[in-house]
């Protein structure tokens, strides 16, 4: 399908239209690009959208495909989830991966963290510990921190949580408001280890081993119970099951 270009809102851009050039829209709402390089189709309303005189009607090929811009907060859960997958190619082999979670019955409230780290030989640890009352924040970055404090420092780490707060006062900077010794201990130890990443995932968007951690920290809070991670990784240690704490 062809395209031309339009004014939307007094900015120019490129819409999908006929042969003849008139605008298409599907329920009232047309196809657009900002650049014919964007890489992302964004929909406008039919009625805000003029097409330039005189109309030149452009080749399909004019624009690169691009993926749709999600709108909802659903749709935006599963391209995160796409992204989340797609980045575990990008781990390296020898690398232990981390997934954690926090949650709290009330905020604050009795809190618990769940924790599920694989190594790079596919053996697979679990924690769901108990913190008394706390925030969800509290959990998310407690979570983080058994996870790095349980992988030896000399390997690599990949530690994935669903947690923005934790990855801005960790690694944007964000100054912290509450919980300042908290994050001053997790950011030395973020900052003292080679091979150490955070990666965001979205929580509940099926992401297997983030949906786990979740679950484990659930669990925390309404046993009342905690399981702790063994070391792991150092060199000569044997992998001992998660024990009670």
């Amino acid at each position: 399908m062809p395209w031309v270009v339009a004014e939307l809102r007094g900015q120019r851009v490129l819409a999908r239209c006929s042969e003849a050039g008139a605008l298409v829209s599907a329920g009232g709402r047309v196809e657009i690009r900002y650049k014919p390089t964007d890489g992302r189709a964004y929909q406008a309303a039919a009625g805000n959208l003029a097409v330039v005189s005189p109309a030149k009607v452009l080749p399909d090929d004019h624009c690169a495909p691009a993926d749709a811009v999600p709108r909802t907060k659903e749709e935006k859960k599963v391209v995160a989830a796409k992204k989340a997958t797609t980045s575990a190619a990008a781990i390296p082999a020898d690398a232990f991966v981390a997934y954690t979670d926090g949650a709290c019955s009330g905020n604050p409230g009795p809190a618990g963290l769940g924790v599920v780290v694989t190594s790079p030989e596919g053996e697979r640890h679990e924690a769901s510990e108990y913190l008394g009352s706390a925030t969800n924040n509290v959990a998310e970055l407690t979570a983080i921190l058994r996870a790095i404090e349980a992988v030896a420092p000399d390997r690599a780490l990949v530690v994935h949580t669903d947690s923005q707060y934790a990855i801005g006062v960790l690694t944007k900077g964000w100054k912290a408001k509450a919980n300042v010794e908290l994050v001053a201990k997790t950011v030395a130890l973020v900052k003292g280890r080679r091979g150490l990443r955070l990666v965001y995932v979205p929580g509940h968007a099926g992401v297997p081993l983030n949906e786990r951690a979740d679950e484990l920290a659930r669990l925390a809070v309404s046993s009342r119970k905690s399981t702790r991670l063994p070391a792991l990784g150092a060199a000569g240690a044997k992998s001992a099951p998660s024990a009670p704490a």
